[in-house]
């Protein structure tokens, strides 16, 4: 089983590469609460996170807020394990992932200049699949609003197989909006499709700031001659930066769909396998003491109504 993850891994590591993306500044972060009925069957229980929204001139990014917050906490349980741990002898580090309230790791970046959206998965690995950037046949209505003191106007479409009623701010001089919606003279506010199935709710916007200040250390020290570095998190913090993980893998749907899988019938192995086949190598302590770490996948969410339906015929 190891063997085959390896030789998965390294045929897309090895075939399929990423081309550089100059990075945009970012301008503003807008947040948003996004709710998404993916169960019909006990519409009581509706899925929930927080998202935010880095825009810049040329280039925005979606991603889970709340996996921001959850990471932070990561490192800094594996910062403070680390320094209770006894030089040179043996750590565990244990690593839940996966569940309901942890944070989607799919993030959107949308690069209307060059026509393309990439969306970025994470399997210990950042894999990248890129699309045309969807061209979605807005109607822009008379009818305007305020929504936290914004002036917004009213648009409706049909876009994956769900029809969306959406409000932009044509004071924000901003073409993207929250998951794959774009395309307005001004940034998206707000949206939903007609059964509010699928909600996309502004929770505030600010300005980015950007800051001289120096940036904080990654999560990598020596403790007993061991080197502990997190992975499964990007590395670049600095949301003033609009730019795809520069270590990310160039895949396809079909070959991440076998990933998945691959990650659901052995996490343990497939973790191995992607450190190995990446060149990450886990080196012992000092002492011949080695480090273990268990990653636990969290439980399939059982999903009868995604977020992208498919068009009826």
């Amino acid at each position: 089983m190891k063997k085959q993850l390896l030789t998965l891994l390294m045929l897309v590591l090895t075939i399929l590469t990423v081309s550089a993306q100059k990075p945009d500044s970012a301008q503003a972060m807008v947040h948003y609460k996004f709710t998404h009925l993916r169960d019909t069957t006990d519409k009581t229980k509706p899925y929930t996170e927080n998202m935010i929204l880095f825009i810049g001139q040329n280039a925005s990014a979606y991603k889970s807020y709340d996996l921001k917050l959850q990471n932070d906490l990561i490192k800094k349980q594996i910062q403070e394990q680390m320094a209770a741990a006894s030089s040179g002898g043996p750590m565990n580090i244990n690593i839940k992932g996966g569940g309901p309230r942890g944070g989607t790791r799919t993030e959107f970046y949308q690069f209307p200049n060059e026509n393309k959206l990439v969306r970025k998965e994470q399997l210990i690995t950042p894999y990248l699949i890129e699309e045309a950037l969807p061209v979605i046949k807005w109607k822009i209505s008379s009818d305007t609003g305020t929504i936290n003191n914004l002036h917004c106007q009213k648009a409706t479409a049909h876009f994956k197989g769900r029809d969306y009623t959406a409000w932009f701010c044509p004071d924000l001089p901003y073409h993207s909006g929250p998951w794959k919606l774009n395309g307005l003279p001004g940034l998206i506010v707000e949206a939903h499709d007609t059964k509010n199935e699928v909600i996309f709710k502004f929770d505030g916007i600010e300005q980015v700031v950007k800051s001289n200040a120096p940036k904080e250390a990654p999560v990598a020290q020596a403790t007993g001659g061991m080197r502990i570095m997190t992975f499964g998190m990007d590395g670049n913090d600095d949301p003033t930066l609009i730019a795809v993980p520069a270590n990310g893998v160039k895949t396809t749907e079909k070959e991440f769909a076998n990933l998945q899988d691959a990650m659901r019938k052995d996490p343990q192995a497939f973790a191995q396998s992607a450190m190995a086949g990446s060149g990450m190598v886990m080196r012992p302590g000092a002492g011949g003491d080695g480090m273990k770490m268990n990653i636990v996948a969290g439980p399939p969410t059982a999903i009868n109504n995604p977020l992208e339906l498919p068009e009826k015929k």
